[in-house]
């Protein structure tokens, strides 16, 4: 669709730091992460919201979720993982996606209240570092 910017990565119009891509699904870093290895999963078919995913799709979408989020997991040594998708509130790109950030005790992330504080990776070296680490990871998965 133009104009959005998931899109416009699928399409390789945009470079990102792609982890996993199938015929239906793609992830990648998102941009300026809440964690190191915050990843996004998309459709690669552009589909707004969640309630407009096709319900044959749900299964698979969710499986590659479900693999991606125990990949980041290990790729960054995480203690676990903070899976969520915004639906219209807060959804800053309307084509569906979902963030999969590592989590460890003590990250701040939810200190009182949730923290949506993003910041970008201080150098591209170190985003192809954790590309690789979870594009490794999701082979033993």
């Amino acid at each position: 669709m133009a104009g959005c910017v998931f899109c416009d990565i699928i399409a390789g119009v945009v470079p990102a730091y792609t982890v996993y891509q199938d015929t239906t699904t793609q992830a990648f870093l998102d941009r300026a992460p809440l964690m190191a290895g915050h990843v996004l999963v998309v459709p690669r078919e552009h589909i707004e919201t969640l309630g407009d995913l096709p319900t044959e799709q749900l299964q698979p979408y969710f499986r590659q979720i479900q693999r991606i989020a125990s990949a980041v997991e290990q790729a960054m040594h995480a203690e676990g993982t903070f899976v969520a998708i915004n639906i219209r509130i807060s959804q800053s790109v309307p084509h569906l996606h979902t963030h999969i950030v590592p989590r460890k005790k003590g990250d701040g992330l939810f200190a009182r209240t949730f923290q949506w504080i993003r910041r970008p990776y201080p150098s591209e070296a170190i985003a192809r570092e954790i590309q690789a680490a979870i594009k490794s990871a999701l082979q033993t998965t």
